[in-house]
């Protein structure tokens, strides 16, 4: 498996951020200094887990897959503000292309985003389907 996938288990996983014990801002992936005050470390960013609910803000329709995600498309990728506050991109699964709306609520679930080398090693991470509907 990829070091990179591993460094991000617990953003993909658990949607993990941070938030700067200085000022209070909340950020996604994690960060180790606060871009907003420029606050180091030193005890100042600590792990948040984000909110699992948040609003489409904008989204699009993929007709035309990057290669592995063919059999997918066409599919909808949004970027979902969180109830935190914070900015995520991520797929919209389980629901039709037109069912999607800005506005719309959504919740994160966990699933298969990739399958990698001979072995087969599936690597898992968050996406959302529609509130009002069931999973």
């Amino acid at each position: 498996m990829m070091p990179r996938f591993w460094r991000e288990i617990p953003s993909r996983y658990s949607l993990m951020g941070s938030r700067c014990g200085n000022c209070g801002k909340i950020w996604f992936p994690t960060r180790d200094m606060c871009p907003d005050c420029h606050r180091k470390s030193l005890g100042k960013m600590e792990p948040y887990r984000l909110k699992p609910e948040g609003t489409i803000v904008t989204y699009t329709v993929i007709h035309t897959a990057q290669k592995g995600f063919e059999a997918m498309a066409p599919y909808v990728m949004a970027v979902v503000e969180l109830d935190d506050g914070v900015r995520v991109t991520s797929q919209v699964i389980d629901c039709e292309p037109e069912d999607v709306a800005i506005g719309k609520r959504v919740k994160a679930v966990l699933r298969r985003i990739s399958e990698e080398g001979k072995e087969g090693t599936i690597n898992y991470g968050y996406k959302f389907v529609l509130a009002d509907q069931p999973y």
